[in-house]
């Protein structure tokens, strides 16, 4: 099949090796002059597992190409993926001037197509609140007529950041919206090759496959909300969230997937997707009380963890001159994602306290320095913390989760660290003369 992806953002660059590593012809398409000549040349400009191997497989075959010519790449294509941002703005309401852009071009090529042409399928991949895809479909009816034939569909994504190649090629479940059976059996044939295992393809109307996504998202984040609200009062009441926890996910109604306590949730999905379903309340005359305060405890989350590190020094007045190291930039590890990122809150925060921030990340430093520049990046974790009043643990990345603690002891200033995602036994760290702080349980003084 011959597919268009617009967009090499995350989604769109995912999806079209994906795609093209089934057999499929896809032509992914940007408007970044530069961003297509290092795609063409095989270069990934985003931190993913196994991408950039197999967009070099799939160029290698011919079956992956790129390009800035919006006419070439609608032009054949028998269905075409928007996959552009969608992110929030300063009232947390989605912006969707990126489909509304994608849309425009794609009516306009339609246009020069004539008639006569096998109806294309426009599929919205991005994220949109219920309603968009139809949106869509209203916008390019305006521009094309009557005449000219497409349809529309909504294909949300579930990648998770880090694991995304497995995601794509062994999905929980393919979630479709369609208008019509011709299209819902275009995606059956799409999708087939990754649902051998047998993991459902559900194929339903346009505004439920757009709210699968958001319901999905949003109930993850109130999970996550939900085990750092307990852990907050397991901390207040000296109960430990770890012991509470494995009691607590013991019960199979309850699961253990995302009850980890910890700075709070951040990236490019949970944050937006949580906001825009507040803004779908708000639009409706339906408030969500709910995702409200999911979000209310995520942001209060990272403001709680930063009390803690100023109250060891005697307050915020005491950060003055004082250097703390950062261990993990990204928002979680295996990306260089440093979107909604709680490092860089933290770190925002104690900069206009007067201190000096230093940060290291296996890789999201480059991201790092462009968005963040007042934060010292160093290459090497013990190098980071030499010389540091504290180091903060901010991403669990698996280099920090078993680190020689003499040589740390050696190299900080003093024996504090500060454990956003509770990666060690408090009585190791007791017995080895730390300071140490965690999520959900008792502090540890020497």
């Amino acid at each position: 099949m011959k597919l268009t992806m617009v967009g090499t953002g995350y989604v769109g660059l995912v999806t079209g090796v994906c795609f093209a590593n089934t057999g499929n012809e896809v032509v992914c398409l940007d408007v970044d002059p530069a961003k297509i000549e290092r795609l063409s040349r095989g270069e990934s400009p985003i931190y993913e597992p196994g991408l950039t191997e197999l967009m070099e497989r799939n160029i290698a075959a011919g079956r992956l190409t790129f390009t800035l010519d919006k006419t070439r790449a609608y032009r054949d294509a028998e269905m075409i993926f928007i996959c552009v941002g969608t992110p929030s703005d300063e009232r947390g309401h989605t912006n969707l001037g990126y489909i509304q852009q994608a849309a425009d071009d794609i009516a306009s090529v339609l246009t020069t197509l004539g008639p006569g042409q096998k109806p294309k399928v426009i599929v919205v991949k991005s994220t949109v609140p219920v309603g968009a895809t139809l949106m869509v479909k209203d916008r390019i009816r305006k521009v094309v007529g009557p005449e000219i034939p497409f349809e529309v569909a909504d294909n949300p994504e579930f990648l998770k950041e880090g694991d995304a190649i497995n995601d794509f090629n062994r999905p929980d479940r393919v979630v479709v919206g369609v208008e019509s059976e011709r299209v819902g059996e275009l995606f059956r044939d799409l999708y087939e090759p990754f649902v051998r295992q047998g993991n459902p393809i559900f194929i339903m109307d346009v505004p439920s496959a757009e709210m699968v996504k958001y319901a999905s998202n949003n109930f993850l984040a109130t999970k996550i909300s939900f085990i750092n609200e307990m852990a907050n009062l397991c901390e207040a009441y000296g109960a430990n969230i770890n012991r509470v926890r494995e009691g607590m996910c013991s019960d199979r109604r309850i699961g253990s997937h995302f009850l980890y306590p910890g700075l709070g949730y951040g990236g490019s999905c949970f944050p937006k997707d949580t906001l825009a379903c507040i803004m779908m309340g708000d639009l409706s005359g339906l408030p969500t009380q709910l995702s409200r305060a999911v979000h209310e405890v995520n942001q209060r989350q990272r403001e709680l963890f930063f009390q803690k590190i100023a109250g060891h020094f005697g307050g915020e007045r005491g950060l003055a001159g004082r250097t703390l190291a950062l261990w993990g930039l990204a928002f979680k590890p295996r990306t260089d994602d440093i979107r909604e990122a709680p490092a860089l809150t933290l770190a925002a925060r104690a900069l206009s306290c007067s201190a000096k921030v230093r940060g290291y990340d296996p890789v999201a430093m480059d991201n790092v320095r462009k968005e963040a520049p007042d934060i010292e990046l160093i290459d090497e974790m013990y190098a980071c913390a030499r010389g540091a009043d504290a180091l903060v643990i901010s991403t669990d990345w698996d280099e920090f989760k078993s680190p020689d603690f003499g040589r740390l002891a050696e190299a900080l200033k003093s024996k504090v660290i500060f454990d956003g995602r509770n990666l060690y036994q408090r009585s190791k760290l007791g017995e080895m003369g730390f300071t140490y702080y965690s999520v959900g349980r008792a502090p540890v003084k020497p």
